[in-house]
């Protein structure tokens, strides 16, 4: 797939099954989040690969959140099923390291594109995806499980397979509203 073509054909894919990415194209996927923008050569991020039993134990952790949250009877109940919509879920963190010339948001900022550039490595290999977001990704039970310092962030979930359904195309947009052009 050309490098144009999957940028302007990216869209988020919610149902996933199997096959999950095998070792060599995860590699690829960790080895393209290894190459995004990074201020300083801090490597402000670390990566969580959920499988098979891993999902459970992702799982655990969601239900025991959703318990400290108190979130309602059937989201706790939910909770543990979440991690269990792909094959395969990245935790993505960004981990801050204190530097003057490299502030947190960039930090976060270098995590975030580690994400997307994991998203668009394990498309370019045939695998769909969604990064997903939402309480877990601030839930203290969460970080915890962690081992999260106070200014760590969990960026998102990467929940990668195959598709499970018909591919979702994302409407297209127009720029201008979104672009000012200065001459």
């Amino acid at each position: 797939m050309l490098a144009l073509e999957l940028l302007l054909s990216r869209s988020s894919q919610p149902r996933l099954q199997k096959p999950a990415p095998a070792e060599q194209e995860l590699q690829n996927i960790i080895h393209a989040a290894m190459r995004v923008p990074d201020h300083g050569h801090l490597t402000p991020w670390k990566f969580i690969v959920c499988q098979e039993n891993g999902l459970s134990r992702l799982g655990d952790i969601f239900e025991q959140a959703a318990i400290d949250e108190q979130l309602t009877e059937k989201e706790v109940q939910r909770a543990p099923q979440l991690p269990h919509r792909a094959p395969m879920v990245i935790v993505v963190i960004a981990k801050y390291q204190q530097n003057d010339k490299v502030p947190w948001v960039e930090q976060v900022a270098s995590a975030s594109c580690a994400a997307y550039a994991m998203q668009l490595a394990a498309k370019s290999q045939g695998y769909d995806n969604v990064w997903r977001t939402g309480i877990y990704t601030q839930s203290k039970v969460v970080k915890e499980a962690f081992a999260l310092q106070e200014q760590d962030e969990i960026v998102g979930f990467l929940y990668i397979g195959t598709s499970a359904a018909d591919f979702i195309s994302k409407p297209s947009k127009s720029s201008n509203e979104f672009i000012e052009i200065w001459e």
